[in-house]
Protein backbone atom coordinates (compact mmCIF):
# COMPACT_ATOMS: atom_id res chain seq x y z
CA UNK A 1 0.00 0.00 0.00
CA UNK A 2 1.51 3.28 -1.01
CA UNK A 3 1.65 6.01 1.79
CA UNK A 4 0.24 8.92 -0.64
CA UNK A 5 -3.28 6.95 -1.25
CA UNK A 6 -6.20 8.84 0.60
CA UNK A 7 -9.07 7.05 3.18
CA UNK A 8 -12.06 8.63 2.44
CA UNK A 9 -13.72 7.90 6.08
CA UNK A 10 -12.38 8.55 9.31
CA UNK A 11 -14.15 4.99 10.22
CA UNK A 12 -12.36 3.44 7.74
CA UNK A 13 -9.32 4.97 9.99
CA UNK A 14 -10.39 3.14 13.01
CA UNK A 15 -10.91 -0.06 12.01
CA UNK A 16 -8.17 -1.58 14.47
CA UNK A 17 -9.33 -2.63 17.60
CA UNK A 18 -9.07 -5.67 19.14
CA UNK A 19 -10.58 -8.88 20.45
CA UNK A 20 -10.14 -9.48 24.04
CA UNK A 21 -6.73 -8.42 24.68
CA UNK A 22 -5.79 -8.18 21.16
CA UNK A 23 -3.71 -5.05 20.16
CA UNK A 24 -4.71 -2.91 17.72
CA UNK A 25 -3.62 -3.34 14.28
CA UNK A 26 -4.55 -0.87 11.32
CA UNK A 27 -2.01 -0.22 8.71
CA UNK A 28 -4.94 2.36 7.33
CA UNK A 29 -3.97 4.47 10.56
CA UNK A 30 0.06 3.85 10.06
CA UNK A 31 -0.65 5.30 6.30
CA UNK A 32 -2.83 8.17 7.94
CA UNK A 33 0.24 9.33 10.71
CA UNK A 34 2.96 8.64 7.63
CA UNK A 35 4.32 4.91 9.74
CA UNK A 36 3.65 2.69 7.02
CA UNK A 37 6.03 -0.52 7.16
CA UNK A 38 9.21 1.31 5.72
CA UNK A 39 11.63 -0.06 2.70
CA UNK A 40 15.04 -1.13 3.37
CA UNK A 41 16.50 2.02 2.20
CA UNK A 42 14.94 4.26 4.22
CA UNK A 43 16.24 5.45 7.60
CA UNK A 44 14.81 5.23 11.14
CA UNK A 45 12.31 8.04 12.44
CA UNK A 46 13.38 8.90 15.74
CA UNK A 47 10.32 10.76 16.82
CA UNK A 48 8.06 9.86 19.66
CA UNK A 49 4.47 9.15 19.03
CA UNK A 50 1.43 10.55 21.69
CA UNK A 51 0.03 8.07 23.89
CA UNK A 52 -3.23 6.84 23.43
CA UNK A 53 -6.17 8.55 25.12
CA UNK A 54 -9.51 6.20 25.94
CA UNK A 55 -13.09 6.75 25.32
CA UNK A 56 -15.56 6.18 28.34
CA UNK A 57 -17.40 3.16 28.33
CA UNK A 58 -20.24 4.32 29.52
CA UNK A 59 -20.53 7.30 27.96
CA UNK A 60 -20.15 4.93 24.70
CA UNK A 61 -23.35 3.00 25.80
CA UNK A 62 -25.45 5.87 26.78
CA UNK A 63 -24.65 7.40 23.38
CA UNK A 64 -25.97 4.37 21.66
CA UNK A 65 -29.06 3.66 23.93
CA UNK A 66 -30.01 7.22 23.45
CA UNK A 67 -29.63 6.99 19.38
CA UNK A 68 -31.51 3.80 19.44
CA UNK A 69 -34.34 5.84 21.50
CA UNK A 70 -34.57 8.42 19.21
CA UNK A 71 -34.62 6.13 15.82
CA UNK A 72 -31.00 7.20 14.86
CA UNK A 73 -28.20 4.82 14.22
CA UNK A 74 -26.92 3.86 17.76
CA UNK A 75 -23.14 2.45 16.23
CA UNK A 76 -22.68 6.00 14.25
CA UNK A 77 -23.49 7.47 17.57
CA UNK A 78 -20.75 5.29 19.06
CA UNK A 79 -18.27 6.27 17.06
CA UNK A 80 -18.96 9.94 17.23
CA UNK A 81 -17.94 9.55 20.49
CA UNK A 82 -15.00 7.73 20.52
CA UNK A 83 -13.92 9.49 17.75
CA UNK A 84 -14.62 12.92 20.04
CA UNK A 85 -12.14 11.01 22.89
CA UNK A 86 -9.01 11.19 21.19
CA UNK A 87 -9.02 6.93 21.45
CA UNK A 88 -7.12 6.41 18.19
CA UNK A 89 -7.23 2.50 18.88
CA UNK A 90 -11.16 2.75 19.45
CA UNK A 91 -13.03 1.62 16.96
CA UNK A 92 -17.16 0.60 16.65
CA UNK A 93 -18.31 -2.49 14.48
CA UNK A 94 -21.60 -3.40 13.51
CA UNK A 95 -22.21 -7.08 13.95
CA UNK A 96 -21.69 -8.08 10.34
CA UNK A 97 -18.04 -6.00 10.48
CA UNK A 98 -17.33 -8.09 14.04
CA UNK A 99 -17.78 -11.23 12.82
CA UNK A 100 -15.34 -10.62 9.69
CA UNK A 101 -13.05 -9.05 12.61
CA UNK A 102 -13.19 -12.09 14.55
CA UNK A 103 -12.70 -14.33 10.94
CA UNK A 104 -9.56 -12.49 10.24
CA UNK A 105 -8.27 -12.82 13.79
CA UNK A 106 -8.31 -16.90 13.35
CA UNK A 107 -6.15 -16.05 9.92
CA UNK A 108 -9.26 -16.70 7.43
CA UNK A 109 -10.26 -14.42 4.34
CA UNK A 110 -12.78 -14.56 1.27
CA UNK A 111 -10.95 -13.57 -1.67
CA UNK A 112 -9.61 -15.22 -4.79
CA UNK A 113 -5.67 -15.89 -3.44
CA UNK A 114 -3.39 -13.63 -5.18
CA UNK A 115 -1.28 -10.56 -4.21
CA UNK A 116 -0.19 -7.97 -6.76
CA UNK A 117 1.63 -4.55 -7.07
CA UNK A 118 1.55 -1.05 -8.83
CA UNK A 119 4.62 -1.47 -11.82
CA UNK A 120 7.19 1.63 -12.52
CA UNK A 121 4.62 2.39 -15.57
CA UNK A 122 1.79 1.93 -13.61
CA UNK A 123 0.24 -1.56 -14.47
CA UNK A 124 -1.37 -3.79 -12.03
CA UNK A 125 0.92 -6.55 -11.86
CA UNK A 126 0.17 -9.88 -9.84
CA UNK A 127 3.06 -10.43 -7.75
CA UNK A 128 2.32 -14.41 -6.26
CA UNK A 129 -0.71 -16.51 -6.10
CA UNK A 130 -1.89 -18.55 -3.17
CA UNK A 131 -1.23 -22.18 -3.64
CA UNK A 132 -4.52 -23.91 -4.16
CA UNK A 133 -6.75 -20.43 -4.12
CA UNK A 134 -8.73 -20.27 -7.20
CA UNK A 135 -6.33 -17.88 -8.91
CA UNK A 136 -3.62 -20.32 -8.86
CA UNK A 137 -6.25 -23.25 -10.21
CA UNK A 138 -6.99 -20.96 -13.03
CA UNK A 139 -3.61 -20.61 -13.97
CA UNK A 140 -2.71 -16.90 -13.16
CA UNK A 141 0.42 -16.65 -12.04
CA UNK A 142 2.85 -14.14 -11.09
CA UNK A 143 3.99 -11.17 -14.09
CA UNK A 144 0.42 -11.52 -15.21
CA UNK A 145 -1.62 -7.90 -15.36
CA UNK A 146 -5.03 -6.97 -14.14
CA UNK A 147 -6.60 -5.08 -16.48
CA UNK A 148 -10.17 -5.52 -15.26
CA UNK A 149 -12.25 -6.31 -12.69
CA UNK A 150 -15.92 -7.28 -13.19
CA UNK A 151 -15.39 -5.18 -16.48
CA UNK A 152 -14.64 -1.89 -14.69
CA UNK A 153 -10.62 -0.63 -15.49
CA UNK A 154 -8.17 -0.73 -12.63
CA UNK A 155 -5.56 1.45 -14.45
CA UNK A 156 -6.41 4.50 -12.09
CA UNK A 157 -7.44 2.66 -9.04
CA UNK A 158 -5.06 1.97 -6.03
CA UNK A 159 -3.91 -1.74 -5.45
CA UNK A 160 -5.85 -1.79 -2.64
CA UNK A 161 -8.93 -0.78 -4.06
CA UNK A 162 -8.57 -2.97 -6.72
CA UNK A 163 -7.63 -6.13 -4.31
CA UNK A 164 -11.45 -4.82 -2.04
CA UNK A 165 -13.17 -5.79 -5.35
CA UNK A 166 -11.66 -8.96 -5.88
CA UNK A 167 -12.87 -9.83 -2.23
CA UNK A 168 -16.18 -8.49 -2.86
CA UNK A 169 -16.21 -5.28 -0.55
CA UNK A 170 -17.93 -2.82 -2.35
CA UNK A 171 -17.57 -0.84 0.22
CA UNK A 172 -14.30 0.56 0.85
CA UNK A 173 -13.01 2.42 -1.48
CA UNK A 174 -9.46 1.94 -0.12
CA UNK A 175 -9.19 -1.31 2.03
CA UNK A 176 -6.40 -1.98 4.28
CA UNK A 177 -3.65 -4.49 3.40
CA UNK A 178 -0.84 -6.33 4.96
CA UNK A 179 2.47 -6.67 3.02
CA UNK A 180 5.18 -9.04 4.17
CA UNK A 181 8.53 -7.96 3.56
CA UNK A 182 10.20 -9.28 0.62
CA UNK A 183 6.65 -7.12 -1.08
CA UNK A 184 7.24 -3.57 -2.33
CA UNK A 185 5.21 -0.46 -0.51
CA UNK A 186 2.41 -0.75 -3.25
CA UNK A 187 1.90 -4.65 -2.86
CA UNK A 188 -1.65 -5.97 -1.36
CA UNK A 189 -2.96 -9.07 -0.96
CA UNK A 190 -6.68 -9.68 -1.38
CA UNK A 191 -6.78 -10.99 2.32
CA UNK A 192 -8.56 -8.45 4.52
CA UNK A 193 -6.17 -5.65 6.71
CA UNK A 194 -3.86 -6.47 9.08
CA UNK A 195 -5.54 -8.93 11.76
CA UNK A 196 -7.40 -5.97 13.11
CA UNK A 197 -8.97 -4.51 10.56
CA UNK A 198 -10.56 -6.63 7.80
CA UNK A 199 -12.57 -4.96 5.07
CA UNK A 200 -13.76 -8.31 3.76
CA UNK A 201 -17.07 -9.17 2.55
CA UNK A 202 -17.19 -11.99 4.71
CA UNK A 203 -19.38 -15.13 4.12
CA UNK A 204 -21.72 -13.38 2.06
CA UNK A 205 -19.21 -13.16 -0.70
CA UNK A 206 -18.08 -16.51 -0.88
CA UNK A 207 -18.61 -18.60 -4.06
CA UNK A 208 -19.17 -15.45 -5.62
CA UNK A 209 -18.05 -14.73 -8.91
CA UNK A 210 -15.55 -12.61 -10.36
CA UNK A 211 -14.17 -11.91 -13.70
CA UNK A 212 -10.81 -10.51 -14.40
CA UNK A 213 -9.49 -9.15 -17.35
CA UNK A 214 -6.14 -9.97 -17.84
CA UNK A 215 -2.86 -9.79 -20.37
CA UNK A 216 0.19 -11.57 -20.25
CA UNK A 217 2.66 -11.39 -23.12
CA UNK A 218 0.96 -8.95 -25.29
CA UNK A 219 -2.51 -11.60 -24.86
CA UNK A 220 -5.65 -10.78 -23.18
CA UNK A 221 -8.59 -12.70 -21.90
CA UNK A 222 -10.93 -12.96 -19.15
CA UNK A 223 -11.01 -15.43 -16.24
CA UNK A 224 -14.21 -16.07 -14.28
CA UNK A 225 -13.10 -17.36 -10.51
CA UNK A 226 -15.41 -17.68 -7.77
CA UNK A 227 -14.27 -16.21 -4.64
CA UNK A 228 -13.29 -18.38 -1.84
CA UNK A 229 -12.71 -19.00 2.05
CA UNK A 230 -8.80 -19.02 2.08
CA UNK A 231 -6.58 -19.42 4.92
CA UNK A 232 -3.34 -16.74 5.40
CA UNK A 233 0.13 -18.02 5.33
CA UNK A 234 0.72 -15.80 8.61
CA UNK A 235 4.13 -18.19 9.14
CA UNK A 236 6.85 -19.07 7.11
CA UNK A 237 9.73 -21.01 7.25
CA UNK A 238 12.85 -21.18 5.30
CA UNK A 239 16.54 -21.73 6.10
CA UNK A 240 19.35 -19.10 4.78
CA UNK A 241 22.35 -18.89 3.97
CA UNK A 242 24.90 -20.78 6.97
CA UNK A 243 21.68 -22.99 7.62
CA UNK A 244 20.40 -20.98 10.15
CA UNK A 245 16.26 -20.46 9.66
CA UNK A 246 14.57 -17.67 8.88
CA UNK A 247 11.15 -17.54 10.93
CA UNK A 248 8.30 -14.91 8.82
CA UNK A 249 5.77 -13.98 11.21
CA UNK A 250 3.60 -11.51 9.06
CA UNK A 251 0.75 -11.40 11.63
CA UNK A 252 -0.25 -13.00 15.14
CA UNK A 253 -3.10 -14.92 13.88
CA UNK A 254 -4.43 -17.43 15.42
CA UNK A 255 -2.58 -20.56 15.99
CA UNK A 256 0.76 -18.94 14.62
CA UNK A 257 2.58 -18.88 18.03
CA UNK A 258 2.26 -22.22 17.99
CA UNK A 259 3.89 -22.44 14.42
CA UNK A 260 6.25 -20.73 15.79
CA UNK A 261 7.31 -22.96 18.64
CA UNK A 262 7.27 -26.12 16.03
CA UNK A 263 9.49 -24.63 13.73
CA UNK A 264 11.82 -23.85 16.62
CA UNK A 265 11.77 -27.24 17.91
CA UNK A 266 12.25 -29.15 14.57
CA UNK A 267 15.41 -26.61 14.05
CA UNK A 268 18.90 -28.91 13.33
CA UNK A 269 20.77 -28.50 16.79
CA UNK A 270 22.72 -25.41 16.45
CA UNK A 271 21.15 -23.77 14.02
CA UNK A 272 20.10 -20.26 14.75
CA UNK A 273 16.75 -18.33 14.71
CA UNK A 274 16.21 -15.10 12.64
CA UNK A 275 12.88 -13.95 13.43
CA UNK A 276 11.55 -11.44 11.09
CA UNK A 277 8.88 -9.35 12.43
CA UNK A 278 9.11 -6.44 10.06
CA UNK A 279 5.82 -5.11 8.55
CA UNK A 280 4.28 -7.21 11.80
CA UNK A 281 1.21 -4.99 12.49
CA UNK A 282 0.52 -7.63 15.93
CA UNK A 283 -2.96 -9.82 16.40
CA UNK A 284 -3.35 -11.94 19.47
CA UNK A 285 -1.87 -11.36 22.65
CA UNK A 286 -2.37 -15.17 23.64
CA UNK A 287 -0.48 -15.88 19.76
CA UNK A 288 2.13 -13.14 20.75
CA UNK A 289 3.15 -14.99 24.24
CA UNK A 290 3.07 -18.37 22.67
CA UNK A 291 5.40 -17.41 19.93
CA UNK A 292 7.40 -15.99 22.61
CA UNK A 293 7.67 -18.82 24.40
CA UNK A 294 9.57 -20.68 22.06
CA UNK A 295 12.43 -19.02 23.16
CA UNK A 296 12.08 -18.77 27.02
CA UNK A 297 11.51 -21.23 29.77
CA UNK A 298 8.93 -19.35 31.05
CA UNK A 299 8.89 -15.95 32.77
CA UNK A 300 7.81 -12.27 32.87
CA UNK A 301 6.83 -11.42 28.99
CA UNK A 302 5.06 -8.05 29.81
CA UNK A 303 2.63 -6.05 32.05
CA UNK A 304 0.04 -4.19 31.41
CA UNK A 305 -3.13 -2.00 33.58
CA UNK A 306 -6.52 -3.01 32.68
CA UNK A 307 -8.24 0.12 33.75
CA UNK A 308 -5.55 0.93 36.30
CA UNK A 309 -5.42 -2.96 37.81
CA UNK A 310 -1.88 -4.48 37.23
CA UNK A 311 -1.78 -8.04 35.33
CA UNK A 312 1.62 -9.79 33.52
CA UNK A 313 1.75 -12.49 31.28
CA UNK A 314 3.58 -15.32 31.31
CA UNK A 315 5.81 -17.37 28.75
CA UNK A 316 5.29 -21.48 28.97
CA UNK A 317 8.03 -23.55 30.27
CA UNK A 318 9.97 -25.60 28.23
CA UNK A 319 11.20 -22.87 25.35
CA UNK A 320 14.96 -23.48 23.81
CA UNK A 321 16.78 -20.83 26.07
CA UNK A 322 20.20 -21.99 23.96
CA UNK A 323 20.18 -21.46 20.05
CA UNK A 324 21.07 -18.11 18.93
CA UNK A 325 18.50 -15.98 18.13
CA UNK A 326 18.29 -12.38 16.26
CA UNK A 327 14.89 -10.52 15.92
CA UNK A 328 14.63 -8.15 12.73
CA UNK A 329 12.31 -4.87 13.09
CA UNK A 330 11.18 -1.83 11.15
CA UNK A 331 8.22 0.80 11.43
CA UNK A 332 5.89 -1.40 11.10
CA UNK A 333 6.44 -3.74 13.60
CA UNK A 334 3.22 -3.27 15.77
CA UNK A 335 1.38 -4.18 18.89
CA UNK A 336 1.64 -7.99 19.86
CA UNK A 337 4.98 -7.97 17.61
CA UNK A 338 6.51 -5.67 20.04
CA UNK A 339 5.51 -7.59 22.96
CA UNK A 340 7.63 -10.08 21.18
CA UNK A 341 10.64 -8.21 20.56
CA UNK A 342 10.48 -6.18 23.82
CA UNK A 343 10.16 -9.15 25.99
CA UNK A 344 13.68 -11.10 24.15
CA UNK A 345 15.14 -7.86 24.04
CA UNK A 346 14.87 -7.36 27.40
CA UNK A 347 14.99 -10.79 28.63
CA UNK A 348 18.70 -10.91 27.22
CA UNK A 349 17.15 -13.98 24.50
CA UNK A 350 17.98 -12.36 21.39
CA UNK A 351 19.86 -9.50 18.97
CA UNK A 352 17.35 -7.03 17.88
CA UNK A 353 18.34 -5.61 14.66
CA UNK A 354 16.34 -2.90 12.11
CA UNK A 355 14.56 0.53 12.86
CA UNK A 356 12.23 1.86 15.83
CA UNK A 357 9.07 -0.32 16.18
CA UNK A 358 6.30 1.65 15.32
CA UNK A 359 4.69 2.42 18.90
CA UNK A 360 1.62 1.08 19.62
CA UNK A 361 1.78 -0.37 23.19
CA UNK A 362 -2.30 -0.04 24.17
CA UNK A 363 -4.70 -2.84 25.08
CA UNK A 364 -8.27 -2.53 23.91
CA UNK A 365 -11.49 -5.16 24.80
CA UNK A 366 -14.82 -5.21 23.56
CA UNK A 367 -18.21 -4.03 25.13
CA UNK A 368 -21.26 -4.76 23.32
CA UNK A 369 -23.64 -1.96 22.70
CA UNK A 370 -27.77 -2.04 22.89
CA UNK A 371 -27.97 -2.80 19.22
CA UNK A 372 -25.74 -5.49 18.96
CA UNK A 373 -23.04 -3.81 17.54
CA UNK A 374 -20.01 -4.04 19.62
CA UNK A 375 -17.28 -0.99 20.36
CA UNK A 376 -13.28 -1.85 21.08
CA UNK A 377 -12.39 1.14 23.52
CA UNK A 378 -8.84 1.13 24.96
CA UNK A 379 -8.48 0.18 28.40
CA UNK A 380 -4.89 0.35 29.25
CA UNK A 381 -0.86 0.21 28.23
CA UNK A 382 1.27 -2.66 28.57
CA UNK A 383 5.44 -2.16 29.13
CA UNK A 384 8.39 -4.80 28.80
CA UNK A 385 9.84 -6.96 31.53
CA UNK A 386 12.30 -3.92 32.03
CA UNK A 387 9.38 -1.71 32.77
CA UNK A 388 9.65 -0.06 29.39
CA UNK A 389 6.54 1.63 27.79
CA UNK A 390 5.39 0.95 24.08
CA UNK A 391 3.27 3.37 23.30
CA UNK A 392 4.22 6.27 21.65
CA UNK A 393 8.09 5.12 21.78
CA UNK A 394 8.44 1.91 20.08
CA UNK A 395 11.48 -0.46 20.88
CA UNK A 396 14.40 0.28 19.94
CA UNK A 397 16.86 -2.20 18.10
CA UNK A 398 19.92 -2.93 19.78
CA UNK A 399 22.01 -2.39 15.90
CA UNK A 400 19.80 0.27 14.32
CA UNK A 401 19.71 -0.39 10.18
CA UNK A 402 18.12 0.77 7.84
CA UNK A 403 19.24 -0.72 4.54
CA UNK A 404 20.13 -3.95 4.19
CA UNK A 405 18.70 -4.97 7.73
CA UNK A 406 18.52 -8.55 7.11
CA UNK A 407 22.05 -8.93 5.86
CA UNK A 408 23.32 -7.51 8.84
CA UNK A 409 21.12 -9.69 11.39
CA UNK A 410 23.00 -12.88 9.53
CA UNK A 411 26.02 -10.92 10.01
CA UNK A 412 24.97 -11.01 13.87
CA UNK A 413 23.98 -14.22 14.00
CA UNK A 414 27.13 -16.00 12.39
CA UNK A 415 28.38 -14.07 15.18
CA UNK A 416 26.51 -15.39 17.90
CA UNK A 417 27.47 -19.44 16.59
CA UNK A 418 23.63 -19.37 14.83
CA UNK A 419 25.61 -20.22 11.24
CA UNK A 420 28.30 -22.32 9.39
CA UNK A 421 30.88 -21.07 8.77
CA UNK A 422 33.48 -22.20 6.33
Amino acid sequence: MSGSESFERPRGLRRGAALTLVFATVLATAAATNSLPRTDDEAPAERARPVSSTADRDEVARAAADAMANGTSATDAAEEVVSRSGDRWGAVYDKREYEEFRQALDGEYTGVGLWARRTAGGLVEVTRVQPGGPAQQAGIGAGDIIREVDGRSVAKRPVTEVMALLRGDTRSTAAEDTADAKNSANDAPDTPGAPGGPDASGESAVGTPVALGLEREGRRWTESLRRARLTTESVTVDTIEGGALRIKVGAFTKGAGERVREAVLEAPKGAGVLLDLRGNAGGLVSEAVRATSAFLDGGLVATYDIRGEQRALYADPGGDTERPVVVVVDGGTMSAAELVTGALKDRGRSVTVGSRTFGKGSVQMPSKLPDGSVAELTVGHYRTPAGHGVDGHGVTPDLQVGAGAQERARTVLSGLGGTETE
